[in-house]
């Protein structure tokens, strides 16, 4: 009787593509999804590394998709066509860096994490202005380049009704700029832990009422934007003491030159006294 070792050995070495014919040379298998299998590979006419991916199942126009949308925060596309056995693939650039997911792992600051996030916003409203819902926005389908770069990647599912990953799949007939909303809303709870104002806005943006969320991307990234520069957010209504502390951080460099004015002051109507 065949092993789970060996017959997953077995699947996977019939699973590898033949790209005879075409120019590209298979190196390694970078990570695989539901829908298909990512490789590193070689281009061979222009001497080059490339991430391929080679689409198992689902629908295949993933890759005219993301040719549509030409956008830092997006991989583009290279090249794509059909593999011998129906199979379609497609090359686009391959990224050094680690997945959100990894990136949080290391404990970067909160300030540098919600400049990671507000990159991620940025790509998935440029998506939306253009029609395209993701549906499986996550955590592992975001990566972080060595350079700063943020790529949303596997747009496959897109504008699919109840695709996406539980947790972050939003309780939505039908997928709409909300859905990714809701879905952005648990990515910003996994950038954790958070202040409370964070807290409010995260679970603003991932109710289970589409019409009680942001209604747009661009609501949720100017919240953001509002926190990063000490500004009160809509979605928390902070106390009397939360405020004043908050305008004490944002104005500190303000308030220690009034508070240095004062004591010279003080210091010199004491020395005049006498």
């Amino acid at each position: 009787m065949i092993g789970d070792r060996v017959f997953e050995h077995l699947r996977r070495v019939t699973e590898i593509p033949d790209l005879s014919g075409t120019h590209y040379e298979l190196l390694a298998e970078i990570g695989r999804g539901g829908m298909g299998v990512v490789y590193r590979a070689r281009d061979t006419r222009l001497d080059r590394l490339v991430a391929l991916k080679v689409i198992d199942a689902g629908p295949v126009d993933e890759p005219r998709t993301l040719a549509a949308l030409e956008h830092a925060g997006l991989v583009p596309v290279y090249d794509c066509g059909t593999l011998d056995d129906g199979r379609t693939y497609y090359a686009m650039r391959l990224i050094a860096g680690q997945r959100l997911d990894d990136y949080i792992s290391g404990k970067p600051s909160l300030p540098a994490r919600l400049r990671v996030f507000e990159k991620i916003c940025d790509a998935v409203a440029f998506a939306h202005d253009r029609g395209i819902v993701h549906c499986d926005l996550k955590p592992h389908n975001i990566m972080t380049g060595d350079f700063g770069e943020v790529f949303v990647m596997d747009w496959g599912v897109a504008n699919l009704p109840h695709a996406g990953t539980p947790r972050y799949r939003a309780p939505d007939e039908a997928p709409t700029p909300q859905t990714d909303v809701f879905a952005l809303g648990r990515i910003l709870e996994d950038l954790g832990p958070l202040p409370r104002p964070l807290a409010a806005v995260a679970a603003r943006a991932s109710s289970d009422d589409p019409a009680a969320r942001y209604a747009s991307v661009n609501e949720l990234t100017a919240e953001i934007a509002r926190f990063l520069d000490g500004l009160p957010v809509a979605a928390y209504r902070e106390g009397p003491l939360e405020a004043m502390t908050r305008f004490a951080r944002r104005n500190h460099v303000l308030l220690l030159l009034l508070a240095t004015y004062l004591l010279v002051k003080f210091a010199l109507l004491l020395i005049f006294r006498r």
